[in-house]
This record gives structure tokens, sequence and C-alpha cells, in this order.
């Protein structure tokens, strides 16, 4: 919900401070390739020595940014103020993915899913909050999310004491027989594939994220709050689409979630554009339910290839999320400068047809032939 204040509020610092759509992409590549950028490396670090409290230390460093950006009266100290929220993303993703799976047990995809569904549930808030909120009273009325992130500081301690009694009982990794199977050039060549499926969504998202509410502006002149309350809704079902997904996932297989999530998206994101505003509110909400799912889908999938591994899978995806949405941001960005907002989502509707790769991975989950049978008890 913090982090998600920060694309919010871009009509409010574009008015303010006079910036240019390539200074709006700017912020976004900051605060996701600082984010992206550390990521990785934290999550290395904490495979081999955990840290249960971690979690709480990345809120801290999102408190200081957010109350940092309420104050911010220049370029520069926007920048910084956002690079603080980035750091403290990159030190919460990789070890919470990993406190997600390990409560989840044997449900990887649903646990995965859950936690997501937070984090997308906050970013569908974030603008509500921010057109009821900031809006009316400005940019130093942000400071008032500090309350989220002092209660978030509190919660995440909880869940840093129940993490560090848990370390103790932790089991041995189990490997997939057909993971076991896989030759070190094709899981890298499946690790790569989840990559370019990666990058397909979340390209699409930073259009939809970043610039939908200067689409709707622009082409149907509606006011920011009208914007905000449709950027809400797709953002809203992004959320609710990721729930659905994980349990999906651990039912029939994560291979047939991405098959279903990004290309699936494909002939509504190509519709988007050329529709009236009714038709664009609702391709947008489908978009969101249906492209929503791949992620915690790839990223289960990503982490039964590498058994072991999780601080350092999530923080390479979860870093390669943030670090491809800031990339684009600032690429739609410039490319708006010099044609339309109309234009770069033309362009972006083109994305979701990569999710066609997904048939080049392989199959390493067990086939279930009898799903309705009863299941033998612990």
């Amino acid at each position: 919900m913090i982090q998600s204040v920060i694309p919010s509020v871009y009509p409010i610092l574009r008015d303010e401070y006079n910036l240019s759509f390539l200074q709006i992409g700017i912020i976004t590549f900051v605060v996701q390739m600082t984010s992206s950028i550390m990521q990785p490396v934290v999550g290395a670090y904490t495979d081999r020595h955990p840290h249960p409290y971690s979690l709480t230390a990345g809120m801290m460093f999102t408190l200081a940014g957010i109350l940092l950006l309420s104050v911010a009266s220049t370029f520069g100290l926007i920048l910084l103020a956002v690079a603080t929220v980035g750091i403290g993303s990159a030190v919460f993703h990789p070890e919470s993915s990993r406190i997600a799976q390990s409560a989840a047990g044997v449900k990887k995809g649903l646990g995965q899913s859950i936690f997501q569904v937070g984090g997308n549930g906050g970013t569908a808030l974030g603008p509500l909050l921010a057109a009821i909120i900031i809006l009316p009273f400005g940019q130093k009325s942000i400071s008032w999310f500090a309350i989220a992130a002092v209660v978030a500081i509190a919660a995440l301690f909880y869940v840093g004491r129940w993490y560090k009694s848990s370390l103790r009982s932790a089991k041995e990794i189990v490997i997939s027989p057909a993971v076991k199977n896989l030759s070190r050039k094709r899981i890298r060549q499946a690790l790569f594939i989840l990559c370019v499926l990666t990058f397909s969504k979340y390209f699409y998202m930073a259009s939809m994220t970043s610039y939908f509410t200067f689409f709707l502006i622009d082409k149907f002149g509606v006011d920011i709050r009208q914007s905000q309350l449709c950027l809400f809704a797709f953002l809203a079902a992004v959320a609710a689409g990721t729930l659905i997904g994980g349990a999906i996932g651990d039912r029939y297989g994560r291979k047939l979630v991405i098959w279903w999530s990004i290309f699936g998206a494909a002939p509504f994101a190509l519709a988007l554009p050329y529709v009236n505003l009714t038709m664009t509110i609702i391709l947008a909400i489908v978009i969101g339910l249906v492209i929503s799912s791949a992620f915690s889908a790839i990223l289960v999938y990503a982490t039964e290839l590498k058994p072991g591994k999780v601080g350092m899978i999530a923080g390479v995806f979860f870093g390669l999320n943030f670090g491809l949405g800031g990339i684009a941001s600032v690429f739609f960005g410039w490319l708006a400068d010099r044609t339309s907002i109309e234009f770069i989502f033309q362009l972006s509707t083109l994305l979701p047809l990569l999710g066609i790769v997904t048939g080049l991975l392989p199959d390493i989950e067990p086939k279930k032939h009898n799903s309705s049978a009863k299941q033998p008890t612990e």
C-alpha cells in the first residue's frame, strides 16, 4: 500500500513540479531499480544466514522513505525518498517469500499467492486512499501513511519471532524426481524462459500502473479522481487474480496457470486501446484478473527448479519484477513524450503474446491421476 502511493501521486507531483513524462518514468525507475539490484544479493545472503528480523528492518526503510517523500521539495529529494522505499523493498521481499513458503507447507502456490495478494491488495488500495487523502490535502498528507508502516513494523517483529523458532525445526530439502533428471543446462534454459515470461508480464503491467490514469484522462477526458478509481478497479482485480492463481496452480499445475495467465490475457489486452470508456474499464478488470495469477506460479516453479535457494530465486524474480517495471516506465515515458499515451498502450498490448514460450518449459510436477480420491492423513 505504501509503495503504491508513489505512482498514485504522479499527477500531483507532475502538476506541482512541472515534471515531464520522462521524469515520471525516472521516479519509477529509481524506486524499482534500487530494489531490484539489491534483492538477489540479499536473497543469496539470507539463504546461508537467515535473519528473522530483516522484514522489520526493511519496513523501517520504507517508513523513512515515505516520510521524506511527504516533504520533498525538489526532484532530487523525490528520487532520494523513493530510493529509500526501494531499499526497504529489497530487504523485505527475499526473506518474506521464504517465510511464506515455510508457513504454507505443501501448498506453496497458495502460500505464495496469499503473501502476494497482501501486496497486490495494498497496491490496489493505494490509489483509492490517495484519491481520498492525498488529493484533497496535498503532498504533506503522504506522511499519514507512516501510521500503517509503524503498525507493520510491530506485526513483522512478531512474524520474525515465529520464524526464528521455526528455523530450529527446519526439515530436509526435498527435490522433485523430475527436477533431479534435468541437466543444469535444461534448468538454466527453463529459468531463462521464466525470465522472458516475467518480462512480458511486467513490461505490460508497468504501462498500466504508471500510465493508465494518463491514458484515461487524455483519451476520455475523465478527471484525476475518476482515473484513480479506475486504476483501483484494475489493481483490485490483480489482487483477486493472484489469490485464485495460487490455488489453481497447486491443484492443476503451475505450468498450466502460466499458460492461461500471460498468453490468455493477450486477446483482452489487444482490444483495450480501441474501445469506449466502459469497455476499457471492463477489459482492464478482466486483464487484471487473468494476468496477475502468473507471478506466484512462476516464482514457485523457479524455486522448485532450484530447491534450497528460495531467498536467491525470490530476490532474482522480485528484483526482475521491479527492475523491468522501472525500465519499462522510463521507456514508455520517453516514448509517450515523443508520440502519445495512446500509442504506448497500442504498443504494450503485444507483450502478452510472448506467453506462448510457456510451451518450452519442462514438466516438473507429478501428474494428478485421481484428484478426487481420498488423501491419506498424517
